[in-house]
């Protein structure tokens, strides 16, 4: 029996992964799963990985986590590379896709974006059909020749918390712990299994946003106003 804090996407704001780092100790949490995209957005992804590495049980890939390796022409993009450390890249190159989880008698799959690639986004607005396609097995999740699908879903990419709760399980997003797009607060949430039935319980953590656009000045983050929009404002800057 145990309980999981579970956050995802951090974005290289190590303000408010602090904060829910020290959120997480207070409640005496012990295990916590990162469902990706450490980097990319804020200023301090090295930061942010060391502390990820050093706090976090398990931690799969994002989107950010991924394209962040290959080589690009975009100066914003390269902004972000050329503050990580040979040591980063390699410990971003060795997360794995998903995390399976037998607990209660259920299977609780956590993975960053759809059960088929870390840059397929899911809405909760989208159609149910795909909302439900979350539940499938595929060859990534190395599952497809396996008849149990997962009864409970946790996942990051759209950094809006919700709970959706269908006939073949419960589809939760997490939320984002550096960039949140519903409310500005940090958020993350609990797995708790420690009764006979798994439980879910999300979690807001307020945090210094001042603080934090200060740093990203101070340390020259490009685009800083789109950056301001998202911490401040909770104002997506692809809308």
């Amino acid at each position: 029996m145990t309980k999981i804090a579970i956050i995802s996407d951090i974005h290289g704001n190590k303000t408010a992964l602090e904060a829910v780092l020290e959120d997480i100790r207070l409640r005496e949490i012990e295990r916590i799963f990162c469902l990706g995209d450490l980097i990319g957005k804020g200023p301090q992804g090295s930061a942010c990985i060391e502390l990820i590495q050093k706090n976090c049980e398990r931690v799969v890939r994002g989107n950010w986590d991924v394209f962040i390796q290959t080589p690009t022409d975009n100066k914003f993009i390269q902004w972000y590379k050329d503050r990580l450390t040979e040591k980063d890249y390699a410990y971003l190159n060795s997360l794995p896709f998903h995390i399976d989880l037998e607990l209660n008698g259920q299977l609780i799959r956590f993975f960053h974006a759809s059960p088929r690639s870390e840059f397929e986004r899911i809405l909760d607005s989208h159609p149910i059909e795909k909302r439900l396609s979350m539940f499938e097995n595929s060859e990534i999740t190395n599952s497809i020749h396996y008849d149990k699908l997962p009864d409970i879903v946790f996942y990051g990419d759209i950094h809006t918390t919700f709970l959706h709760t269908y006939r073949k399980g419960i589809l939760c997003n997490v939320g984002s712990v550096g960039n949140s797009l519903d409310l500005t607060s940090a958020s993350y949430a609990i797995l708790d299994g420690t009764q006979s039935n798994n439980a879910i319980q999300f979690i807001r953590v307020d945090y210094d946003r001042e603080a934090e656009l200060k740093m990203a000045e101070e340390l020259g983050l490009p685009q800083l106003d789109k950056y301001y929009d998202e911490i401040m404002l909770g104002k997506y800057r692809g809308a």
